[in-house]
């Protein structure tokens, strides 16, 4: 019994100890957080509170002035500024693939007296991307089957023109072509091309609306045509956002070669042009199987990498 009250004793005195030690430690411990550290690409910090990056003052759409003065004109923008800035990782990819794609599709819109600025459109609907959305769009412009035919491109299990960011450009240019003479502003044509035209005009009408910045639409509609100014915005201006981007994406050299003759295999067609069927396929990304009929008069454009 008598040890027993001993081991007790001495429980206490080394718990006691502990807890001082303890409280000596943490005692001398500064009570401020821990500071954090410079954040990365594009966010500021005051006070460790990460702060937003701003609106313009001024900006147009297609030679069109988007009024920011409006408070909600100006609030509608910032939303997607901040969206769209601070998911980095996507910006970066975007800028690199800009370096690509950009000074091409512009070329072909300035070619057809359509305003460059549409080029961000093409940004906003895949990222510069060949993806496809869940209602089947394809391509850089996001194309639906049922409309490609009626603006020049082939699509059949062979062929599928909507992933040639060339003749998609080129499909694209006859809709917004066809829209502004509907509506004689391109903002609302930006607008259009994500609605339908059917769609804008019905809200035009029912609204006795003449802006854009007066229609009042679903959410996807009404946020579209401020995406595609906050991605003009950053991608025009990368240094306000605080983006340094390395390794440009580059424009490949190649050289194209005219088929208007059925192909049997693309994997013979590959090799006699010293090349493979997976570079084939990544530099024409419309070829959709192993073999391809061309019917008389039919021309294809294919491009084909070159050793540099």
């Amino acid at each position: 019994m008598l040890k027993k009250h001993q081991y007790f004793l001495v429980g206490l005195l080394i718990g006691g100890a502990l807890i001082y030690a303890a409280e000596r430690i943490f005692s001398d411990r500064s009570t401020e957080p821990p500071r954090i550290p410079e954040a990365s690409i594009g966010i500021k910090q005051n006070n460790h509170l990460i702060s937003g990056y701003p609106v313009p003052d001024s900006m147009t759409f297609a030679g069109e002035i988007v009024p920011l003065h409006r408070r909600d004109v100006r609030e509608r923008l910032d939303r997607e500024i901040q969206v769209n800035a601070f998911w980095h990782s996507n910006s970066i990819i975007l800028l690199k693939r800009g370096q690509r794609w950009l000074p091409l599709i512009d070329s072909i819109l300035a070619a057809n007296d359509i305003p460059t600025d549409f080029k961000y459109l093409a940004v906003a609907e895949s990222g510069l991307d060949q993806v496809v959305s869940p209602a089947k769009a394809v391509g850089f412009w996001q194309i639906m089957r049922g409309t490609a035919g009626d603006f020049g491109l082939i699509v059949n299990k062979q062929v599928d023109q909507r992933y040639d960011p060339i003749r998609s450009t080129e499909a694209a240019i006859k809709y917004l072509n066809k829209a502004y003479e509907k509506f004689g502003s391109w903002t609302i044509v930006a607008a259009a091309y994500n609605m339908g035209m059917s769609g804008a005009a019905k809200v035009l009408e029912n609204q006795r609306a003449s802006s854009y910045y007066d229609m009042i639409m679903s959410e996807e509609p009404s946020r579209y045509v401020f995406r595609i100014l906050a991605l003009k915005n950053m991608l025009e201006n990368p240094e306000t956002f605080g983006f340094d981007v390395d390794e440009m994406y580059e424009s490949e050299s190649l050289k194209k070669v005219i088929v208007d003759s059925s192909i049997d295999n693309w994997n013979d067609f590959a090799e006699q042009h010293g090349t493979s069927y997976y570079q084939l396929k990544r530099l024409n990304p419309w070829i959709r199987t192993y073999k391809m009929n061309v019917k008389q008069g039919q021309k294809f454009e294919v491009k084909i990498p070159t050793k540099e």
